[in-house]
């Protein structure tokens, strides 16, 4: 911090730049220590627990609004055109391919990134990191791995359970106007993905799922000063890991057109 404050304050490219390189350092000794024993498999459990169990109330909820917002103001434009028959393979492949993951992640960077931030701010406030170290402890393999790790692991996930949620409350929308079963609409639903759809989608939930975990540790990890600072590390948690989940759907999406 005693480089940064000693760049002059018409350079803020500088102080940009700064704090990249000690991100990427972050982040690449986040993938050196993954890789190292012992494994602290209890605590990363215990933070799939979290991440995963803690999240699916607001996630079902977001989800099945989704579904159904998407369902009702999109039936009368396909009504239109006599074309209603084509709404169940709309709505999954707009929600499996684009809008399932990104709000998904996007709700859950609210909750997650900000709860990493805000735990290990307060550690590092506190000095129970630097307890752990002199206890012999690795802090950042307990704290920093397992977190990361879990939130990679338990997103995809969570996205999953989004998709079949946002999919049954399509078909309860769909029910309103119409009478379809539930095994036809997910035949027609399903008939309409490819593996194009589902793999990406698939690959954007674990980047989103890592972005979220690395981020909310890496603000947290870097507080300084009093308590304070750490209401601030969460909420620059939020918006940092919630415009990487949009830069990183860029990336894939591009990437996706060209295959």
């Amino acid at each position: 911090m005693a480089a940064e404050t000693s760049l002059p304050a018409w350079i803020p490219c500088k102080r940009a730049l700064l704090h990249a390189g000690e991100f990427s350092l972050f982040f690449f000794r986040f993938l050196r220590e993954s890789v190292k024993l012992p494994f602290e498999g209890r605590e990363f459990l215990f933070q799939c627990y979290k991440v995963g169990n803690k999240s699916l109330p607001l996630t079902a909820v977001t989800s099945f609004i989704m579904g159904l917002v998407l369902t009702l103001q999109t039936r009368p434009s396909l009504a239109s055109f006599g074309a209603v028959s084509l709404l169940p393979g709309m709505v999954s492949v707009s929600v499996i391919k684009e809008i399932g993951p990104v709000i998904t992640a996007v709700i859950c960077a609210g909750k997650i990134s900000s709860r990493m931030g805000a735990e290990l701010g307060s550690m590092k406030v506190t000095e129970q990191i630097d307890a752990m170290e002199v206890s012999a402890i690795n802090p950042f393999r307990y704290l920093v791995v397992t977190r990361v790790l879990a939130t990679t692991c338990m997103l995809p996930l969570l996205v999953v359970f989004a998709d079949c949620v946002a999919l049954f409350s399509s078909f309860l929308a769909y029910n309103i106007h119409g009478d379809i079963s539930l095994t036809r609409f997910f035949s027609l639903a399903l008939s309409k993905l490819d593996w194009i759809d589902i793999f990406p989608s698939i690959i954007k939930s674990i980047l989103f799922g890592m972005a979220i975990g690395i981020i909310g540790c890496y603000k947290g990890f870097r507080v300084e000063g009093g308590t304070a600072s750490v209401g601030s590390a969460a909420n620059s948690a939020v918006v940092t890991a919630s415009l990487a989940i949009f830069f990183i759907d860029l990336i894939t999406v591009q990437i996706t057109d060209i295959l």
